[in-house]
């Protein structure tokens, strides 16, 4: 299957596969991830959330892995989710290439403070 006829992902989408990369998680696991990762930027509600995963789950991009927690449903990245995570890094990567190559810069903005 070409993952570019999954493209392009919702932030939600990306930041829920990304998540995923390196380990199974359960949903409030992702829920924290990707608030560590965005340093809270991005926020998901456990609505948003579990709308989100039972469409990834539909189109194959994630599963729910084994439970070895009855309390939790954990989900794995599948091989197709995995590529299809590629593809939009790569789709995006060259957005960000295309506005560089036109003088486009990002606007300077402050670090933001990391959460503990």
């Amino acid at each position: 299957m070409d993952p570019s006829g999954f493209l392009p992902l919702t932030p939600h989408q990306f930041h829920i596969l990304l998540a995923l990369v390196d380990r199974n998680r359960h949903g409030y696991g992702v829920i924290q991830d990707v608030d560590r990762r965005t340093a809270g930027e991005l926020r998901l509600g456990t609505g948003t959330l579990y709308t989100a995963i039972a469409r990834l789950v539909e189109l194959g991009l994630i599963a729910e892995a084994d439970r070895t927690d009855e309390r939790r449903r954990y989900y794995q990245l599948t091989t197709l989710g995995r590529a299809v995570l590629r593809a939009e890094t790569a789709r995006l990567e060259a957005l960000v290439r295309h506005a560089r190559e036109r003088g486009v810069r990002p606007a300077s903005v402050p670090a933001l403070p990391r959460r503990p």
